[in-house]
C-alpha cells in the first residue's frame, strides 16, 4: 500500500500533480501564506482606517461598489480564530485534493468556488431577509473568509474519492436522485456549522459546488508517459 494518500494514483516519473517536483511547493502552502499576508495587511490598514480595511477586504452589498472584494474577501478573515480554523480545515480537506491535481487548477478552483460562495451569500441573504422563519438565519451582512472555498474542497473530496467513484461505477443512480442526495448533504453540512454570524449560504454554496465538481472529477489529471493530462 502506498504511504501517500491520493485521490488518484500518481506517476512514477515526471511531474507529479500537486507540485511535488523539485523547486515547487504545494498550493496549500501558497494559500496559507496568502492568508497570513492578507491578515497582516488587514490589520495594518485597519490601524489607518476601518473603512479602508473594509473597502479592500470585505465583500458587502452593493457588490459593484468594491468589486475587487469578490477576490480579496476569499483570503481575508475577521480575526485570528477565524484564520486558524479555516487554515486547519484547508490542510485537512485540501491536501488530498491538491495531491490529485495541478497547482493552477487547485488555485483556480479555490478562488472560483470561494468567490461564488461569497456572492451567493450576499445575493441570497438579500432575497431571504424578512422572510418568516428564515430571515433571522440569513441576515444580510458583509462576508469575508475562505470558508466557501474550504467547503468546496470538502465537497470535492467526498464526491471524488475512490470509494464514491467505485460505488458510482457499480450502482446505476438516476440523475435526480444524485441531485437530491447532494442537496441533502449540503443542507446537513450547512446546518452542522450553524452559529451566530456564520455565512451559512456561503457554506452551502461552496459545499454543493464541490460535490458537483467532485462528481465530474474536474480537478483530476491522468498520466501518459510521465506527463499530466486531463482525464476523460
Amino acid at each position: 500500500m502506498s504511504n501517500r494518500s491520493r485521490l488518484d494514483r500518481g506517476p512514477t516519473t515526471g511531474t507529479t500533480p500537486g507540485s511535488t517536483d523539485a523547486g515547487s511547493q504545494s498550493p496549500i502552502v501558497d494559500l496559507l501564506v496568502a492568508f497570513a499576508v492578507v491578515f497582516v495587511l488587514q490589520r495594518i490598514t485597519a490601524l489607518h482606517s476601518l473603512g479602508l480595511a473594509a473597502g479592500l477586504f470585505v465583500l458587502a452589498p452593493p457588490i459593484a461598489t468594491d468589486p475587487w472584494t469578490i477576490v480579496t474577501s476569499v483570503y481575508a478573515h475577521s480575526d485570528f480564530g477565524h484564520l486558524l480554523s479555516n487554515s486547519l480545515a484547508l490542510v485537512v480537506f485540501g491536501w488530498p485534493v491538491a495531491r490529485a491535481t495541478t497547482r493552477l487548477r487547485f488555485h483556480a478552483f479555490f478562488l472560483l468556488t470561494g468567490a461564488t460562495a461569497g456572492i451567493a451569500q450576499i445575493v441570497l441573504s438579500g432575497l431571504l431577509t424578512g422572510v418568516p422563519f428564515l430571515g433571522g438565519w440569513f441576515a444580510l451582512r458583509p462576508v469575508r473568509g475562505a470558508s466557501g472555498g474550504v467547503f468546496a474542497l470538502l465537497g470535492y473530496l467526498l464526491a471524488s474519492n475512490r470509494l464514491s467513484a467505485g460505488l458510482a461505477s457499480f450502482v446505476d443512480v438516476p440523475g435526480w436522485l444524485s441531485a437530491l442526495v447532494f442537496l441533502g448533504l449540503a443542507v446537513a453540512v450547512t446546518l452542522a456549522t450553524a452559529a451566530p454570524g456564520v455565512a451559512l449560504l456561503a457554506h452551502f454554496t461552496g459545499f454543493l459546488l464541490g460535490l458537483l465538481a467532485g462528481r465530474l472529477r474536474v480537478l483530476h489529471v491522468g498520466r501518459r508517459g510521465g506527463s499530466a493530462r486531463p482525464t476523460t
